[in-house]
């Protein structure tokens, strides 16, 4: 079975610091394994449910769009250093990059999804969260989920 884990975190554990905006704003090292046979590409979406207030959330916040990673992807270093091939779509603040945990208040969830899929995806130049989705349309043959949580100091 698909997994997604972090050396910076356990699941549902505090999202260190150095990979939110209060720290470096970096992403954090990501660990895959137990991609399916038949997978031809990887893809990775972080997002926030919670945003702006985890009592009432009115929207999921994007923080990063991933595609096309190799299938013999084994991880994302700290940093995001991406392998060859791979692509980014654009975030909820417009860049085409991670963006780390940032919530304006209370502890917020960030959901770390990482999708095997059939296909190597087309170019779709930098697409938003939503794009990306209907792209994997009918090519999910496996997701996993990292979930971490974070909130700012006082």
């Amino acid at each position: 079975m698909l997994t997604v884990t972090s050396t910076a975190f356990d699941a549902n554990g505090e999202v260190p610091r150095e990979y939110t905006c209060e720290g470096d704003d970096r992403s954090p090292p990501l660990v895959f394994s137990s991609v399916p046979p038949g997978t031809q590409s990887l893809a990775l979406i972080v997002d926030d449910p919670d945003a702006p207030d985890p009592r009432a959330p009115k929207r999921t916040w994007v923080h990063w769009v991933v595609y096309n990673l190799p299938p013999t992807t084994t991880g994302l270093p700290a940093g995001g250093a991406l392998p060859k091939g791979a692509h980014v779509g654009k975030n909820d603040w417009g860049r085409d990059a991670y963006g780390g945990p940032c919530p304006p208040i209370g502890r917020h969830r960030y959901f770390h999804k990482l999708y095997a899929l059939d296909v190597v995806l087309p170019d779709l130049g930098t697409p938003t969260k939503a794009e990306l989705e209907r792209a994997m349309e009918g090519h999910v043959l496996e997701r996993a989920e990292l979930v971490g949580t974070y909130e700012k100091a006082a």
